[in-house]
């Protein structure tokens, strides 16, 4: 009898012992205004025009990046237009338009890896958006300790953002 009772607390030990691990890969997330922040959707690729976009959506929100390249460099915004970083809502009656550009905002986007072998692209970035909508009441909108992870690479074919 006293054999069951070390064997049983035993038994609980090892079943109650499982290791759940969830991996993140890829990913896209961020603190959007010191709110935790995660896409459900996301890509990239060379858009009709040229430029080089990294895409990501929660819902009716979405992040997206202009780059002139998908090189592994760091990218200042608030320079120029070529290099912009967009934040966009589009549910209907809170409609806004955050963006960076010439004199606009500011931060940086750092592309760490650009993989053309398993087409993926990743890296970080913080940034301030400016709204477009000067009458509106929210002005700004930050972004801070943001990653994209592994995000896949459409490599072939061009698309377009909204």
């Amino acid at each position: 009898m006293k054999k069951y009772f070390y064997f049983l607390p035993l038994i609980f030990l090892l079943t109650s012992c499982t290791e759940d691990i969830r991996f993140n890969n890829p990913a896209f997330q961020t603190l959007k205004d010191n709110v935790f922040w995660r896409v459900q959707s996301y890509k990239s690729g060379t858009e009709t025009t040229g430029i080089f976009v990294v895409e990501g959506s929660l819902g009716y929100e979405k992040i997206s990046f202009q780059l002139p390249a998908p090189s592994q460099k760091t990218y200042i915004l608030g320079v120029d237009d070529v290099t912009k970083a967009t934040f966009k809502n589009t549910y209907p009656g809170q409609e806004e338009e955050f963006t960076t550009g010439e004199d606009k905002g500011s931060g940086q986007i750092i592309v760490t890896e650009y993989n053309t072998i398993d087409k993926t692209i990743s890296g970080t970035f913080k940034f301030t958006a400016i709204n477009v909508n000067n009458g509106a009441e929210k002005k700004e909108i930050h972004f801070t300790e943001g990653v994209f992870y592994k995000i896949p690479v459409e490599l072939d074919t061009k698309f377009t953002i909204d």
